[in-house]
């Protein structure tokens, strides 16, 4: 019987040795933590976002000058299939106002249970044998692998192996892109890893003023706008957070890739905020020029258009005095306030990271050139996606793309 050998116990690894279990294939499943699945427990800690329900070219675009790469994984594994298996798991899930798909409880846990379950015991074959605190160090001379365990260093030998070791986000949760020598030493090309969905520092960072009361808050119902130097404009309504050093949050998030590539190449990157995107600019002006008689601005501001709080603030921390008391200033800065970032957060902070195992170092069926029999999926390659299950779907789906190919490599030694 054919043994292949999974490092990795997130959604990329669980899947491909689902597919491989399904067939009768006996799968040996390695992973460096205690337990499989510890960033997508996180992840649904808030509730778990499972996919997203827009049409499959829309979805399909989100992935940017990758999608070429990742829609194939999606159709064979997208959206609607991702909602049919977890069904088939027991876990029903629903829509929710964003178009976000969740599991009907919000939680991740139910549904690794069930699938855990699944794996082990699947309807023919020997089902997945789950190895915990087995850390991959390499290969032996003779091809074997080799795990630093508590027990002492073992090799294991695989007729084929799917690599599923994440990028190098949350090192805690056993992302941590120690992966990257042991391909480089093989002579697989490995493009830097970079933080993705990730926070910003601002110019200068925020005074104390500002980051002893704001940090943590939300500037909710605002827009943010950036074209970057190359052109690639960025335009979205939404919600994020002020930290305190700089911003993160959803909308952030989504911009990050466009943000991150512009610091990289020029040393920072201006966005501008629209506190106020819903009223014209010209409402905006004709509130902000109204006689305010003895009241103070912020309380003007508050009762002639409710800006009042994280939002007012912002103004007194980013515009002089002068500006704001002059109308036209301060209703320009209100509906495009510029905010300059000077650096993306480090990656270990960042929800996801970018780089990887690049597209032409792998086969369509994601074996690596240079390793025969040995296949890669999930974040260890080199794609990006914004958060609103658009990451994890593609995970899943990358994980079905490599253990489909696994079985194919077995099927024609």
């Amino acid at each position: 019987m054919n043994n292949v050998i999974v490092i990795g116990g997130g959604p990329a690894g669980l899947m491909a040795a689902q597919v491989l279990a399904a067939a009768g294939v006996g799968v040996q499943l390695f992973d460096a933590m205690p337990s499989v699945g510890r960033k997508f427990l996180l992840a649904g800690k808030g509730g778990l976002n499972l996919t997203h329900s827009e049409p499959l070219d829309a979805f399909a675009s989100r992935y940017g000058d990758r999608r070429g790469w990742v829609e194939p994984w999606l159709q064979a594994l997208g959206p609607t299939q991702l909602r049919a298996w977890a069904q088939a798991l027991g876990v029903d899930t629903f829509v929710g106002s964003s178009g976000r798909v969740f599991p009907t409880d919000m939680k991740a846990a139910p549904l690794l249970r069930a699938w855990l379950h699944r794996l082990r015991h699947p309807e023919n074959g020997p089902g997945v044998q789950l190895h915990m605190r087995h850390r991959w160090i390499g290969w032996s001379d003779d091809g074997s692998l080799r795990f630093e365990t508590p027990q002492g260093v073992i090799s294991v030998r695989a007729d084929a192996v799917v690599l599923a070791l994440g990028g190098a986000s949350w090192a805690r949760l056993g992302s941590d892109g120690a992966w990257v020598p042991l391909l480089e030493q093989r002579g697989v090309p490995v493009a830097p890893l970079r933080p993705a969905n990730c926070g910003f520092d601002v110019n200068g960072g925020w005074t104390e003023h500002f980051a002893s009361r704001f940090a943590g808050q939300p500037f909710k119902s605002v827009a943010m706008a950036f074209t970057s130097s190359s052109g690639q404009a960025f335009r979205r309504k939404g919600e994020f957070v002020a930290t305190a050093t700089g911003v993160e949050g959803s909308l952030i998030y989504a911009a990050s890739a466009l943000l991150r590539d512009e610091i990289a190449q020029h040393g920072s990157a201006t966005f501008f905020l629209d506190l106020l995107p819903d009223p014209s600019p010209e409402r905006v002006l004709a509130e902000a020029a109204h006689p305010r008689g003895s009241r103070s601005l912020s309380s003007h501001l508050k009762s002639r258009l409710g800006l009042e709080g994280i939002k007012t603030a912002i103004l007194h921390e980013l515009c002089a005095k002068d500006a704001m008391a002059q109308p036209e200033r301060l209703a320009a800065a209100i509906k495009a306030l510029p905010l300059r970032l000077i650096a993306a957060r480090p990656i270990d902070e960042a929800i996801s990271s970018a780089g990887g195992v690049p597209r032409d170092a792998l086969d369509a069926h994601l074996m690596l050139e240079r390793l025969p029999g040995v296949f890669c999926a999930g974040e260890m390659l080199d794609w990006e996606a914004p958060t609103g299950g658009y990451l994890l779907t593609a995970c899943f789906a990358s994980g079905q793309t490599a253990g489909e190919g696994a079985l194919r490599w077995l099927r024609g030694k």
